[in-house]
């Protein structure tokens, strides 16, 4: 066999569990022919199409401030290991591992579909939230352009949007941001986790270095679009020194709004993370994974709304005291609602013709 955390430079996942959903279960054994990682060859990323049939994606959850997203792709080369949206994969019957990272999905007709859905009688619009499940402006979208071309429409029709990444690529559709942003229907979050190169690079491998992400910041700000900093995941122990630095910084670089997710742990992404710290950070893994527990009663992940994005007790208590603080002091402002009523539908006759 080989070691499966010497595999794969630059994935994020050391281990590949297979899907709760399998009823195929395996286990690594030493059968005495351990590869180093110079034998492996690299793992290729590889396109599927989605074929679902809507691209736009309806929640009503509490906890976040949209009722509606495009995710245009599923699965993300980033691999990061905390990723919430890696146990999305089962649903395909493949690994939230290295699969979510390397397996990746996209809708060709995703444009089509968006007018289709933008037209619709019954539609009534309200800001829709852009790559919130995997980032839309991960490596692939180089290439395949999907995100520019929802944002075309979204541009055209005058629908509010925002959009959360961590990669260098939104910098390349500056143009249709600052339109809409400069009608108060668009803004950008940046999400930053953590400013340490070394750590960043074992912990999102193919996003963007943190300092670039706050060049892109600068970059969006510069540029008329309203910005926000998203500190997330926070990690106890690993990256919450970084905190009040992370703000700081980000405030200089332009960011006039800011949030903050703890650390979260669904399903698979339990046994995941916990390799993770084993592998990267074995002598601090006892404690995040006591600290993770203190700020989830007890376990390692607590799905309820209200809770499940900030975490309760006294450690999370103290997260949220310390960012309330910092915010205060280098003035982040309250965001302001995005313009929902200048929305003009797709134009009839060219959904005919897509018909």
């Amino acid at each position: 066999m080989h070691d499966p955390k010497q595999t794969h430079k630059g994935r994020g996942a050391t281990i590949s569990p297979v899907n709760r959903y399998s009823r195929i279960r395996h286990e690594d054994i030493d059968d005495g022919w351990v590869l180093g990682a110079e034998d492996i060859p690299p793992l290729q990323t590889s396109l599927s199409i989605d074929s679902s049939h809507r691209i736009i994606t309806y929640n009503n959850s509490p906890d976040v401030g949209f009722d509606r997203s495009i995710n245009p792709y599923r699965g993300c080369e980033h691999g990061c290991i905390y990723c919430f949206a890696r146990p999305t994969h089962a649903w395909l019957d493949l690994s939230p591992g290295l699969d979510f990272e390397s397996r990746l999905f996209y809708k060709p007709d995703a444009v089509q579909q968006l007018n289709l859905e933008l037209s619709h009688p019954k539609y009534r619009c309200a800001p829709v939230a852009v790559g919130i499940n995997t980032d839309a402006y991960q490596p692939v979208e180089r290439k395949l352009k999907l995100t520019r071309s929802i944002l075309e429409v979204l541009v055209a029709t005058q629908h509010p949007f925002s959009i959360v990444t961590k990669s260098a690529l939104i910098e390349r559709d500056i143009d249709l941001i600052a339109e809409a942003a400069s009608r108060r229907q668009a803004s950008v979050a940046i999400s930053i986790t953590t400013l340490d190169r070394s750590l960043a690079r074992r912990l999102e491998p193919r996003a963007a270095a943190p300092q670039r992400r706050l060049e892109i910041i600068n970059r969006l700000s510069q540029a008329g679009i309203t910005v926000s900093v998203l500190i997330a995941p926070v990690i106890p122990a690993l990256t919450d020194p970084e905190l009040e630095t992370i703000l700081d910084q980000s405030r200089e670089a332009g960011a006039l709004h800011a949030g903050y997710v703890m650390l979260r742990l669904p399903h698979e992404l339990k046994e995941m993370f916990q390799d993770w710290l084993r592998t990267h950070e074995p002598l601090k893994a006892g404690h995040v994974l006591n600290l993770i527990r203190a700020a989830r009663g007890g376990g390692l992940y607590d799905n309820r709304f209200g809770t499940r994005m900030r975490g309760l007790g006294e450690y999370a208590g103290m997260i949220q005291k310390r960012f309330t603080l910092a915010k205060k002091r280098l003035g982040y402002s309250v965001t302001v609602a995005l313009e929902s009523t200048r929305f003009t539908p797709p134009d009839e006759s060219a959904q005919i013709a897509l018909l």
